[in-house]
């Protein structure tokens, strides 16, 4: 059994879109064209509906509200803002954000709220080149609200949101990377290249033209996705499958889609059944084990008819126990620490980051043991034999994901039981 298969899905971290609808009409976009409104439907996130979430579900301490539309048209997104930093829960935008409206009372809550990350999607340095792929988008209208945002963080002395410009690559804007990179820089934004669907969704738009350029200014030494697969042996969008396990997304409507790709099927309602039900029932845990190449294609299952997965197919790139490994997510209490405290929180990070430092030596040391044991024939304590060391206690509470309960350990203080699982990786970032 693989370590897939004994996975009970129990989130810290989740995807809740906050809208299905979009004002632009981006060319390989399936909301532009209609296609998702077709199947999962035209909305909005309604607060009560977040307000309700969050307090049924007090494990889950992050949520990422952008997916299929854009965030920003949502009119009760000040609402959600506010009462998420209430009650400690961590909000990003990282998938994207065209940033064409918004009030400057809502890009001052953004800021006032601690959104985590925001990531705007600019994919050009001037109208003429930006109106390209964004059709009915407006190029200095978005530097205004990324200038906003910088305004207001200066006034509330603020890191969030921290700003991400968004560049995807096409053979139409390839020349203006460089350009693009420097402007991001000048307004405090980090800068990524993105490749594009390609034939995801629609027919390829605007393929690569000068493709050792994007090698270069990509940062990942190809030129799109296909290039990716061959290169690495491995999906670009692979992220977006680990969500299954890792940050399972919700549309609007409560039903579960599983990633951040699928619209066309789901698996449940977490307002209905309840989240961890949801994430954990029979259709969702096969459509995991397909994805580990454990069980066959199946009908009846969205991943059966989406491109990445007969792609991995094909190719034989699966899902590995390495890649669905267990993660250490911060719980509220320690966004709570973020939002106010953050000297302490830093302090706390780093405590945590030893403990982590100390379980991975103690292993170390345990597994050696083993070994110099089996040599001699000698036997060794039972804690140490068993290859444990401190874990257990509250390690299965600070996880978003969580393998099947483990005997519990009682040589250390339960604290310390909990913050020695997390990896340095984690601690550190």
């Amino acid at each position: 059994m693989t370590v897939a298969d004994k996975h009970i899905i129990r989130p810290r971290k989740i995807r809740l879109d906050a809208s299905t609808v979009c004002q632009l009409k981006c060319p390989a976009c399936p909301t532009a064209g209609g296609a998702t409104g077709r199947r999962i439907g035209v909305g909005f996130l309604k607060f009560e509906d977040f307000k309700k979430f969050v307090n049924d579900n007090p494990r889950v301490a992050h949520i990422e509200l952008s997916n299929w539309g854009e965030v920003l048209l949502n009119k009760d997104l000040d609402k959600i803002l506010k009462y998420a930093y209430e009650r400690s829960v961590a909000l990003s935008s990282r998938n994207g954000n065209n940033f064409n409206d918004a009030s400057p009372k809502i890009l001052e809550a953004i800021v006032k709220y601690k959104l985590r990350v925001m990531t705007c999607s600019i994919d050009g340095t001037n109208q003429d080149t930006y109106a390209v792929y964004r059709v009915g988008g407006n190029f200095n209208r978005v530097m205004e609200n990324v200038r906003m945002i910088n305004v207001f963080k200066a006034k509330y002395r603020s890191r969030f949101p921290q700003l991400r410009w968004q560049f995807i690559a096409f053979g139409h804007n390839e020349h203006e990377i460089s350009r693009a990179r420097a402007m991001a820089a000048g307004l405090n934004m980090d800068f990524v290249v993105k490749h594009s669907w390609e034939d995801l969704f629609t027919a390829p738009f605007s393929p690569i033209k000068d493709a050792a350029l994007v090698r270069r200014e990509s940062g990942l030494g190809v030129a799109d996705r296909g290039e990716y697969r061959r290169k690495y042996k491995a999906e670009f969008v692979k992220q977006c499958c680990l969500e299954m396990w890792k940050s399972p997304q919700i549309n609007f409507d409560g039903r579960v889609l599983g990633c951040s790709i699928n619209f066309w099927g789901d698996y449940g309602n977490a307002y209905r059944d309840g989240l961890e039900n949801a994430l954990n029932n029979d259709q969702i845990a096969y459509a995991r084990r397909m994805l580990t190449g454990t069980a066959p294609a199946n009908p009846g299952v969205p991943c059966t008819d989406c491109k990445i997965y007969i792609n991995m197919r094909e190719h034989g790139t699966w899902m590995s126990d390495q890649d669905i490994k267990e993660y250490f997510v911060d719980p509220r209490w320690m966004v709570f620490l973020e939002n106010r405290y953050y000297v302490i929180y830093r302090l706390v990070r780093r405590g945590l980051l030893f403990l982590g430092s100390a379980r991975r030596i103690w292993r170390m040391v345990s597994a050696r043991a083993l070994e110099i044991a089996a040599d001699e024939k000698q036997s060794i304590p039972f804690g140490l034999a068993a290859g444990r060391g401190p874990r257990d206690g509250l390690a299965a509470h600070q996880y978003h994901a969580r393998l099947q309960p483990r005997p519990a350990q009682d040589d250390l203080p339960r604290f310390v039981l909990a913050c020695a699982e997390m990896p340095a990786s984690a601690a550190s970032s």
